[in-house]
């Protein structure tokens, strides 16, 4: 079907786990007569659909639901213009439900609250209040459930109707006009002065302009199991939701850092090509997959394009149609497509593709996304996989932006850190399954320091002699703490050639492997000065390895009268829960050895609890959150300092170290 960038409608189904999102969809493509069957099942990673209706072209982005995944939904958010958001007709609003709205608000989406289940039941007069109270009171029937939830009747068209299951279509119609005229003053004088109301028909711009700003959130019903509603929902996406020319302009801008500055975007096909990459796919048959919006100028095979600043193009060889996992060659895309690009090695989630260098510094603005908590530490069971694993993980990030991986350099650890069990469950059996690499996995470890906390003085002289040439040299050096977080200073103050200057960098290369390997407890020490002021060297047998011997063993004797002790990372945490669960949380805080720092309530009877926590306890956090809100809270965590750890935990670790150098062998 031919069409034109008016005729697209983009839209991203929300909701959480559970709340019909696939089913929807299966049921919409069903009455499109699309000839494609979306697997039934959660979702686990967000999945393109499109079909026909009317004369439109519809896109579908089914996104998955559970908390733990919200990262892979956030991330396709800049596809769209519209966002369906599902609501259970029995459960209600849920965690994943809040979140979803937040975000579709933040990143300028027109919501659509759709009630799904409409056949299972529910108080849905309660439900709607609680939509209101939620979400505010935007939240408005376009239509209602009549005969017992088999049908519903447009209250937007419709001015009057029959009887419905609650409130009366008129009541519903005028409440819903109402709130559409006030973002015009135009329209509103007519609809106060006029004696006959303002047709709905008249209120098209209206309406979209009430939808962009958040002034309207229609709320319709629907059941996917014996198909209520589903007509009059592709009726509304067809006639009153925005296509790429009406939608909020997405927010590319222009430069880097503080340098940015917004640009413009219009979705004309004259203009040079911009398109974002919103989302990849990595299949070990067909390659690297790219689904891609485009928001400017015309995409055709053959055309040579760039990625970001990048000098050099790519030739555009294959462009498709998305079905699910089913990719079908295409030539052209308009603004506003939804298509894929396949076989591109260069292309990246958040990449802007152009056709002019005019565009070699724009960007979307990313939707921001939070930061993954769990951890795992990763090691290839077969020795020499390291780097079929590294290449696989990039991979897997590469598909996911919400995975990470950080390398613990001084803990010669990788570590894959996800939202939650589910998520790195989900990444660890793809590693297997897709890139057949197996791995061994253990909690990551806790990133312990040393350092000292008083001055004092160290020496060591090293003299060997193996019948030849031998090796000497003396180094007298002080050393002193510093501000926590300060670091490392090496100072220089030998005078009259006592050590030659050659042999100072040999000097601090043996301090530096102390600093690397620790003293008392086998972690990195920071924080301290050393100042190095003294020594002696030999005409022969002064070398470079003397010295560092010499450093390194001066070094370790004055740790030892200093006063070293064991710091411990300490945590922000900032969670989230139910106002009935902050008992609970605050329990669970101070059984960490934590303190709270503030206390905030947030809309719809929730607490923000903010505190500082080691990381050493924060083991099984989520679970302890998720347990004392029953699923409903959350929680992020970044570094805050480094504070003295408790001497028991102090003396545990200076035990392990020391049995640990014991048993190694000489």
């Amino acid at each position: 079907m031919a069409y034109a960038t008016q005729q697209i409608r983009n839209l991203a189904l929300l909701g959480h786990t559970g709340s019909g999102k696939t089913r929807l969809i299966k049921a919409l493509l069903a009455h499109a007569g699309a000839a494609v069957d979306p697997n039934g099942g959660h979702t686990l990673d967000a999945q393109l659909w499109h079909c026909e209706q009317a004369g439109h072209r519809l896109h579908f982005l089914d996104t998955p639901g559970d908390p733990e995944l919200i990262g892979r939904t956030l991330a396709v958010l800049p596809a769209v213009e519209s966002a369906l958001v599902l609501v259970h007709a029995r459960s209600g609003i849920e965690l994943a439900t809040r979140r979803l709205m937040e975000a579709a608000q933040n990143r300028g989406l027109c919501r659509v609250v759709v009630v799904s289940h409409l056949d299972g039941g529910g108080d849905l007069p309660a439900l709607l209040d609680q939509l209101r109270e939620n979400f505010g009171a935007e939240c408005l029937p376009i239509n209602l459930p009549a005969d017992g939830g088999t049908r519903v009747q447009d209250c937007f068209f419709a001015r009057s109707g029959p009887p419905t299951d609650f409130g009366s279509i008129e009541t519903a119609h005028r409440a819903i006009i109402e709130q559409v005229i006030e973002v015009d003053e135009v329209l509103l004088e007519r609809y106060l002065a006029a004696d006959e109301p303002v047709a709905p028909e008249q209120l098209h711009d209206a309406f979209e302009r009430a939808l962009r700003e958040g002034h309207l959130i229609p709320v319709c019903f629907t059941s996917a199991v014996t198909g209520a509603g589903i007509p009059e929902l592709m009726d509304l996406i067809v006639r009153l939701l925005p296509n790429p020319c009406e939608g909020n302009p997405p927010p590319f801008v222009k430069g880097e850092g503080d340098d940015v500055e917004p640009v413009s975007v219009i979705p004309d096909p004259q203009r040079h090509v911009l398109a974002h990459v919103f989302k990849i796919g990595i299949d070990p048959y067909a390659g690297r997959v790219a689904l891609v919006r485009l928001h400017q100028g015309r995409l055709r095979t053959g055309q040579h394009l760039y990625v970001g600043d990048a000098r050099k193009t790519f030739k555009l060889a294959h462009l498709h149609d998305v079905q699910g996992t089913t990719l079908s060659e295409k030539h052209t895309a308009l603004p506003g497509d939804l298509c894929a690009i396949s076989k591109v090695d260069e292309l990246h989630y958040d990449a802007v593709i152009h056709d002019s260098h005019d565009e070699d510094h724009h960007h979307l603005r990313e939707p921001p996304l939070p930061p993954p908590m769990l951890g795992l530490a990763l090691a290839p069971e077969r020795p020499g996989d390291e780097q079929k694993l590294a290449e696989a993980l990039h991979k897997l990030v590469a598909e996911d932006p919400s995975l990470q991986i950080r390398q613990q350099a001084t803990l010669n650890e990788t570590v894959l850190y996800g939202h939650g069990e589910l998520h790195l469950r989900i990444a660890l059996e793809r590693l297997t399954a897709t890139f057949n690499v197996r791995v061994r996995t253990h909690p990551p470890s806790v990133p312990f320091r040393e350092t000292i906390t008083r001055a004092a003085e160290g020496h060591h002289r090293h003299k060997k002699q193996s019948g030849g040439a031998g090796q000497f040299g003396e180094v007298y050096l002080r050393i002193e703490p510093l501000a926590r977080g300060a670091g490392f200073e090496f100072i220089d103050a030998v005078t009259g050639g006592a050590i030659p200057g050659q042999f100072i960098p040999s000097v601090e290369k043996g301090v530096r492997q102390v600093l690397d390997t620790g003293a008392i407890a086998g972690f990195p020490l920071q924080d301290v000065r050393v100042t190095v002021y003294d020594g002696k060297t030999h005409p022969v047998d002064g070398k470079d390895i003397a010295f560092q011997i010499a450093g390194r063993k001066a070094f370790l004797d004055a740790i030892g009268r200093a006063g070293a002790i064991v710091l411990e990372p300490v945590m922000n945490l900032a969670i989230e829960g139910p106002a009935t669960s902050v008992g609970g949380i605050t329990g669970e805080i101070a059984a960490m050895r934590g303190r709270i720092v503030q206390q905030q309530a947030l809309p719809g009877q929730r607490m923000r609890i903010e505190a500082q926590a080691p990381l050493a306890e924060l083991s099984g956090l989520l679970h302890r959150i998720k347990s004392q809100t029953a699923g409903a809270g959350s929680y992020t965590m970044s570094f805050s300092h480094y504070e003295q750890a408790p001497p028991r935990l102090q003396q545990e670790l200076m035990q392990r170290y020391a049995q640990r150098r014991k048993d190694e062998p000489e």
